[in-house]
């Protein structure tokens, strides 16, 4: 497994708001792992000061690369310029999770074993020998919403909400996270909807999602209202 991905460019990516508690931990974890991927962090001028955290990190790690926006400008729009940063940079994988540690780090290396075959990669919760460990209504709203999306979308796949997962850029001929167009947290269903309909392989992989110890939930009740509205509209968009 690891032979074959020392000869591969690899390159973690997450975004960051107000991850001053958990930065570096994670930085940490992730620059510690065997492959030793290259970090990627887009920081939206978090106002704890989290971007200062991994400038000093910059010196204690190699190749941790970071982008600090102007502002607020959303999760969607950091994926996509980030993906853009792969494909200039000519990496071979690209691997997007969490900042605030409900992503293990130690499910890199799964990811980049499964994309040496698939052009895609999900961590799912909702798989056998996956588990969330979200409590009350936001594990309802996450167990449900998944399974509604699954069923309302007729797609093949348990997982649709969240963000680890692995791209395959080489394999991904002819897709962009641009060509996604649901914003917001919806950006992670559009995302799926339009990898199955250009009929890229899928792999879901089992993680357990950890809710987080530190910090706060960035996701705004009114997210539930404009996912169901993207979901109508993605419904639309198969006829």
């Amino acid at each position: 497994m690891y032979t074959m991905a020392l000869k591969k460019k690899i390159l973690v990516f997450t975004a960051t708001y107000n991850e001053g508690e958990n930065i570096y931990k994670l930085i940490s974890s992730i620059k510690n792992q065997q492959i030793n991927p290259d970090l990627l962090i887009i920081d939206d001028n978090s106002p704890d000061g989290t971007f200062n955290i991994i400038e000093k990190t910059q010196s204690e790690f190699n190749n941790i690369f970071l982008i600090k926006r102007k502002g607020k400008l959303g999760l969607d729009t950091a994926h996509k310029e980030a993906y853009d940063y792969a494909i200039k940079n000519n990496y071979d994988y690209f691997i997007t999770m969490d900042a605030d540690f409900s992503h293990d780090p130690n499910e890199i290396k799964n990811f980049v074993h499964y994309l040496d075959s698939y052009p895609f990669v999900i961590g799912s919760r909702y798989i056998e020998g996956g588990k969330c460990l979200m409590k009350g209504r936001r594990l309802i709203f996450s167990r449900y919403g998944n399974l509604f999306m699954k069923f309302f979308l007729n797609i093949n796949c348990s997982e649709f909400t969240t963000s680890y997962r692995g791209f395959n850029i080489k394999k991904l001929e002819g897709f962009h996270l641009n060509q996604v167009k649901s914003n917001g947290y919806s950006f992670f269903m559009g995302t799926m909807f339009e990898i199955f309909k250009r009929n890229f392989d899928v792999k879901e992989i089992p993680i357990i999602f950890i809710d987080r110890q530190n910090g706060y939930s960035k996701i705004p009740r009114i997210e539930i209202f404009r996912t169901l509205f993207n979901l109508i509209k993605l419904k639309l968009k198969n006829y």
